[in-house]
């Protein structure tokens, strides 16, 4: 058994090693960037050391300080998490040269898989089915255009390196293909540092379904059944779940079968991913599944895994790179009830999903259910990383029990000033579809409005906010205050609690201020008030609102009903698509920010003329900036 051990990598996947690690009795030393210096991982490890700057070209992806920190600091081995160089054929060699243990498959496995299009071929060899598409070398626009218009409308223009949805666009006809494939092409070379893209059929039904694997030094290779990841936005998967819903035994048996014979086609070693797409039209069937990438690596889903199996991934991963054979065969392994994991992220649904960024300054996640989390009370979202929070997974008998808690878990969770996700997460947990099951991928865009809060449920929100102008009592639940001290209490801010006529309370629920009446025979509810500077915050069913107690308070910053068009967030500028005194048109695309790992366009808001342009491609520009101001003309 290894001895001590590094970490190259953050986050909840950094401080889920680390526990792991702790309980074998091993020595852990974490990595960590300048914005990392105080972050969970780094108080968790025995031994922190300092990498780099912020960005993680700076630091994360420095194969070469965390090599040299590894052999520094006396760590006999590397485990790269997920993410960052995890995949990084190179970077795994320069470990094994450098004489320490690599926690992960074969470089030259990681190189096999690596390109998706030599990975389809290989794949093709080894008799196992793929997606129908172009895996040519021509990556010129011409070619690839043709070859998507031979595949037919829609096809999807996927990284060849890619991986997480990045550098992933779905494309319905040839007008839209160009500026697709720029986009695709700008975000990949970004993140992977090749732009270079294949293309795919795509599915209009699809699921995506993958089976976990491990491997070791013996020549044992075994598969720990499927997980469906259907449940995705913008190729970003929100939900998973093990086993598949609708997976009969046959189509089970084949696919996971099938996925054994991929990975010995690599003699693959460690925790590994193969991944496949359905045409879910009909149900599942193993002649409409094919083939889509290998991820070599350990998956941010894996806990669904381990729940019905009762394995631990992390502990398996460190015993076969120590070289000890697979702790159970293929006959030992079996399905046990069903689990199901929601991403909490630091984004705002209620505004396009901007990825949102500060102090987590109240950070509650109910403890009913498995937390894995790089942050606690007190740690704040960063603008450099990726934007999840959390990841929480519910494990029951059945899958509607597994639903019913993970829902009610994500129902109690409070995070403020960040957004998050976790009113959604709670909704969409809710939606009869997705309680009936199974879905395909597009079920969230199809489902947008139906998941979005309601306003039946923003006005029943709004009346808790009025209660909530309470003082809290023990429990944190809204109760009447008894006395009429302060400034609150005696502002003429429109609400009072005992108000005659027409009780209102000033709202700003991400859109600005609104003054809202209180309906009438609304129904006080039990909920989670926090009194902060200038008002209170309602946590509701994972929403969070807050109620300001100066009714003369006003939104800072500029609108973009005036024409102003400011930085949502700090980040990158990838691209400018106008010019000074150029005309535009409502939706046209002003400018592109990176920040978080994500690209976000911003749009003309009506009709008219460039009028002040304050950016170029490649600035960085704080939050509020501004970017673009349009004028409408005449």
């Amino acid at each position: 058994m290894l001895q001590s051990l590094l970490i190259a990598n953050r986050g909840e996947i950094a401080c889920r090693i680390i526990r792991m690690a702790r309980a074998l009795g091993i020595r852990t030393i974490a990595v960590h960037s300048d914005a990392d210096a105080h972050a969970r991982h780094v108080r968790l490890a025995d031994e922190a050391v300092h990498i780099g700057a912020s960005s993680p070209p700076e630091s994360y992806l420095r194969g070469d300080r965390i090599i040299a920190a590894a052999l520094d600091r006396g760590a006999e081995a590397i485990h790269p998490g997920y993410g960052f160089l995890s995949e990084n054929g190179d970077f795994a060699q320069g470990v094994i040269d450098a004489g320490l243990i690599w926690i992960g498959p074969e470089p030259a496995s990681i190189r096999a898989m690596g390109r998706k299009d030599a990975a389809k071929r290989l794949m093709q060899d080894a008799g196992v089915p793929v997606t129908p598409g172009y895996l040519g070398e021509d990556q010129s626009p011409a070619r690839l255009h043709a070859a998507a218009a031979a595949i037919g409308w829609p096809v999807l223009i996927k990284a060849v390196a890619g991986g997480g949805g990045k550098g992933m666009r779905r494309v319905d006809d040839a007008e839209q293909f160009a500026a697709a494939l720029e986009a695709c092409r700008r975000e990949a070379a970004s993140a992977f540092g090749d732009d270079r893209v294949l293309l795919e059929k795509y599915i209009r039904s699809p699921r995506h379904i993958e089976v976990q694997l491990f491997g070791d030094r013996h020549g044992n290779l075994v598969h720990l059944f499927e997980r469906d990841c259907s449940i995705q936005r913008r190729h970003q998967k929100i939900i998973e779940e093990a086993p598949a819903p609708g997976m009969d035994e046959a189509t089970r048996g084949w696919l996971c079968d099938t996925a054994v014979r991929a990975g010995r086609a690599v003699e693959y070693v460690g925790a590994g991913t193969v991944e496949f797409i359905a045409d879910a039209s009909d149900g599942l069937r193993a002649n409409r599944i094919w083939f889509m990438e290998m991820n070599t690596r350990l998956q941010v889903e894996h806990p669904v895994t381990e729940a019905i199996t009762g394995v631990d991934l992390v502990e398996w991963q460190i015993r076969v790179a120590s070289g000890e054979p697979l702790p159970m065969a293929q006959d030992g392994l079996s399905i046990r009830g069903h689990a199901i994991e929601a991403r909490l992220c630091a984004e705002d649904p209620a505004d396009g999903f901007r990825p949102s960024v500060g102090p987590l300054d109240h950070f509650v996640v109910p403890p009913t259910a498995r937390i894995d989390s790089g942050v606690e009370q007190g740690d704040a979202s960063s603008r450099f990383y990726d934007p999840m929070l959390a990841k929480i997974i519910a494990h029951a008998a059945s899958r509607e029990q597994a639903i019913q808690a993970l829902a009610a878990t994500c129902g109690g969770i409070e995070v403020w000033p960040v957004r998050t996700n976790a009113g959604l997460l709670h909704r969409l947990l809710r939606h009869p579809r997705f309680a009936r099951g199974p879905v395909d991928t597009g079920f969230v865009e199809a489902a947008g409005d139906m998941l979005a809060l309601s306003s039946v449920q923003r006005v029943a929100m709004l009346a808790q906010a009025a209660i909530g102008l309470v003082r809290p009592d023990d429990t944190g639940r809204g109760a009447p205050r008894s006395d009429a001290s302060g400034d609150v209490w005696t502002a003429r801010t429109g609400f009072r609690l005992n108000a005659a006529d027409d009780p209102f309370v000033f709202v700003d629920g991400g859109g600005g201020l609104e003054r809202v009446s209180l309906p009438p025979g609304w129904q006080r509810r039990a909920v989670t008030a926090l009194p902060v500077p200038g008002g209170i915050v309602v946590f509701d069913e994972g929403e969070a609102l807050f109620a300001r107690t100066d009714a003369g308070a006003r939104a800072v910053g500029g609108s973009v009903g005036d024409g102003v068009i400011v930085a949502p967030m700090p980040g990158r500028i990838t691209a400018v698509g106008v010019a000074m005194g150029a005309r535009v048109t409502s939706g046209q695309m002003l400018v592109t920010l990176e920040a978080m790992k994500m690209e976000q366009a911003l749009i003309a808001p009506f009709d008219g003329v460039v009028a002040a342009l304050g950016v170029v491609v490649g600035a960085q520009v704080d939050e509020g900036a501004m970017l673009v101001r349009i004028d409408k003309e005449g």
